[in-house]
């Protein structure tokens, strides 16, 4: 089997963005947005506790068509003065996700934990590359040692995701200004969850054909880990 040749001293992943740039983001909520954007997501997202945006208006659609008070909502965001991390596609996006969403609790401490655990730390912003329907399925069966990191990566340039923002601080979250405001119908709430499916299915269906064709290269996620203690 190939090495994956992971450099675990370094973080080759990401870029330090100084933006002085306004962007249009979207953001799906289950009930509505009260009072004042916050960084008040769930612990367990994929780059930590902030509020997201994305890049493509239906990606954020497809996770709030279960409910029936959600909203869509257009933003538009001053990037300029913030401290934004970009991290790009790749195995390093997969292991921050594999951190913030509490996999690597087994080598709590290690050098490859440690890395992970504090490259957010003091950013204002994280970008990277969103964990759709689709990647879902090929992220579990990584996390669950069923397909290597190559197969990963391939998957990762395979599906051609859009991009989510994660404001981590209030300094960020004060950058973001909403621009319009949706219901969503509940004809539209039941074609957004047959999309869903969809794409589901579709991520299962890759991920096989690229977990055979790649099944001899690379690491698998435990390896990786063992090798970063």
């Amino acid at each position: 089997m190939k090495s994956s040749g992971i450099d675990f001293t370094q973080f080759e992943g990401k870029r330090i963005i100084r933006a002085n740039e306004m962007v249009t983001l979207y953001h799906g909520s289950k009930s509505g947005i009260c009072g004042s954007i916050a960084p008040v997501s769930r612990e367990c997202c994929d780059f930590g506790k902030g509020f997201y945006m994305g890049t493509i208006r239906t990606q954020p659609l497809t996770l709030i068509c279960n409910y029936p008070n959600a909203r869509i909502y257009t933003l538009r965001v001053n990037l300029s003065e913030l401290k934004i991390v970009d991290v790009e596609a790749g195995l390093d996006w997969a292991l921050l996700v594999a951190y913030n969403r509490g996999k690597m609790e087994s080598i709590k401490h290690s050098a490859i934990y440690n890395r992970f655990a504090n490259l957010s730390k003091d950013y204002d912003m994280v970008i990277g590359d969103i964990a759709d329907d689709r990647m879902f399925v090929v992220l579990d069966r990584f996390f669950n040692g069923e397909i290597t990191d190559i197969a990963l990566i391939n998957s990762l340039s395979a599906l051609k995701l859009g991009k989510q923002y994660a404001a981590l601080t209030e300094k960020a979250c004060k950058k973001i200004e909403i621009l319009d405001e949706q219901a969503l119908t509940r004809n539209e709430r039941d074609k957004l969850k047959q999309e869903s499916e969809a794409n589901r299915l579709k991520g299962i269906a890759m991920a096989g054909e690229i977990c055979r064709k790649y099944r001899r290269d690379g690491r698998f996620f435990d390896e990786i880990l063992k090798a970063g203690e």
